[in-house]
């Protein structure tokens, strides 16, 4: 079962540093992401990769399952899929590819030619972001960013974002082209932290909209904030983070907007639990 907010706030060790996750966690680029991977999927059977998508067995949830058939048998998403607007380009790739990290990149690269013709736009997922995170930094936390979006595409929507306001808000950026693995591996997480010069600790967040941030994150050793901004009910949160042998990574938070994440933030300070391992900020 996965802690309720409050129950989080006593557990959790204060941050010292922050990354968050870029597409819809602190800005929403979500019509050219669906634009551009409504371009991929038709290419599969070009690509190669019609062979690669996960059978029924490797599928965590019958609806995933249900996704791959549909994309096995159209090359398309579902209608209903795309009209939600829930799952990130990078979830998708995991649902469709498993653990195949080849065919991954494959897609990822394919995805990126496809981006370029559509991104160009930037706005903030909910509105309140920049005061938080001006926030976060009077509070002496590191702010970073750790995307699977490659930095050609990152640097230009950092710029638009209210209108360039968040230039020079993040100590460090880990874009997906920066690391030899994208997310869910650890890599950029262990890249991020070394350019801060810290180790992996509990004071070190990530902060993501989707289950691959959550994996990453428990993977090397940090504290995961599952950011549930699309508004996914909590009984789905559970069934997508089962905490099974085969599935056992889960966040240590879950929060449904900024506000809830800024009370959580200024609650663990409150308390005052620190982290004393090798993970601690000098």
């Amino acid at each position: 079962m996965l802690r309720e907010l409050d129950e989080a706030a006593r557990a959790l060790v204060a941050p010292r540093v922050v990354l968050f996750d870029w597409h819809a966690t602190l800005v929403d680029t979500l019509d050219a992401m669906y634009h551009a991977v409504d371009d991929v999927l038709p290419q599969l059977p070009d690509l190669g990769l019609m062979d690669a998508l996960t059978t029924h067995e490797q599928c965590k949830t019958p609806e995933d399952a249900r996704l791959v058939d549909y994309v096995r048998e159209h090359q398309e998403l579902h209608p209903k899929i795309k009209a939600q607007r829930r799952i990130s380009r990078t979830d998708i790739f995991e649902v469709l590819f498993g653990h195949n990290e080849d065919a991954k990149q494959v897609a990822h690269e394919a995805f990126n030619k496809a981006y370029r013709n559509h991104y160009g736009e930037a706005h903030p997922f909910e509105g309140g972001e920049l005061d938080l995170l001006k926030e976060m930094r009077e509070l002496d936390i590191k702010l970073g960013i750790l995307t699977n979006r490659d930095r050609e595409f990152f640097e230009l929507e950092l710029r638009l974002v209210d209108d360039g306001a968040w230039v020079g808000l993040f100590d460090v950026t880990v874009c997906g082209c920066d690391t030899g693995k994208r997310k869910p591996n650890p890599e950029p997480i262990f890249k991020a932290l070394d350019d801060f010069g810290t180790s992996p600790g509990l004071n070190c967040w990530y902060v993501g909209d989707s289950t691959t941030d959550v994996i990453a994150a428990k993977r090397a050793g940090i504290t995961s904030v599952f950011f549930n901004g699309v508004g996914w009910d909590h009984s789905w949160i559970n069934k997508i983070f089962p905490g099974t042998t085969a599935h056992p990574h889960q966040p240590d938070a879950i929060v449904d907007s900024f506000a809830e994440f800024k009370w959580l933030v200024e609650e663990c300070l409150e308390v005052g639990h620190d982290w004393h391992g090798a993970g601690e900020q000098q």
